[in-house]
């Protein structure tokens, strides 16, 4: 689905992330369903535990705010189901970052990558499946 050997964001396929050479997975837990999304703020990545459901409220924003963030990428998965409405963007903007684009997964990674490269405080929290 994305490929970029430069990186940092270096691949991305249903479920999985390699970031600097490491890999965040989809969980193989059928009982839980549960996906591996990520937060990726520069190079550091953790999991986006928060993420719950297919429509962002602003609670589900998490880990970003007071990181000196410039642009804040939502990847919206693969097929872009998850929704992110007005009221999200402007909650996001209110705790200081401008900037808020939201993406496929894998054009969210393509822009984190280019964003990344210029030199910006790029931050993203993305969803890895649909």
């Amino acid at each position: 689905m994305f490929e970029d050997p430069q990186g940092p964001i270096a691949r991305f396929s249903w479920g999985r992330f390699v970031i600097q050479g490491g890999e965040q997975a989809r969980s193989d837990d059928a009982l839980s369903g549960a996906s591996q999304d990520i937060r990726l703020i520069g190079n550091q990545v953790t999991a986006w535990e928060e993420r719950r459901g297919h429509r962002l409220n602003p609670s589900l924003i998490t880990g970003v705010y007071d990181q000196d963030v410039e642009v804040l990428i939502i990847g919206t998965g693969v097929f872009g189901r998850l929704k992110c409405p007005d009221a999200v963007k402007q909650a996001i903007q209110e705790h200081g970052i401008e900037t808020v684009i939201i993406q496929r997964t894998p054009d969210a990674c393509r822009t984190y990558n280019a964003l990344y490269r210029q030199g910006l405080r790029v931050a993203l929290l993305a969803h890895g499946t649909c």
